[in-house]
């Protein structure tokens, strides 16, 4: 099911569960793996699982998601994003990599990018911010 570039996602450094809500922005470094509620922003250094409970209203910066849940946001992943056959997606993504699984809902643009290109995206996103 999942391949090399999947495999470090044995280790989960942060577990959000079913029965949480958190309201407000999340940064961390590591894999993140969210089967409850998240109502703002998540910035990961690092890997992001979104289990089939899982549910974030707001933007996500990462290396490498995979989405089981629901995202209402935007997406800037510097590698794969990929959506599983119970996914729904209603945001614009930026990627290097895409994989959509049969039955998946993703409404919204896609901006497929390498690596080197969506960091600097997101490096002039967080200086504006700054100004």
């Amino acid at each position: 099911m999942f391949n090399k570039k999947e495999a470090k996602l044995d280790k989960i450094d942060t577990l959000i569960g079913k029965n949480t809500k958190l309201e407000g922005k999340i940064e961390c470094k590591g894999t993140i793996r969210l089967d409850g509620e998240l109502i703002g922003d998540l910035s990961v250094e690092g890997d992001v699982i979104i289990g089939e409970s899982g549910k974030i209203n707001g933007n996500i910066i990462c290396n490498n998601i995979f989405i089981s849940g629901m995202v209402k946001g935007n997406i800037i992943s510097k590698e794969l994003l990929r959506l599983t056959n119970t996914a729904k997606l209603y945001g614009d993504i930026q990627v290097k990599t895409f994989i959509v699984d049969e039955n998946a809902v993703f409404e919204g643009s896609c901006k497929m990018e390498n690596a080197k290109t969506l960091n600097e995206t997101k490096i002039n996103k967080e200086s504006k911010k700054s100004k």
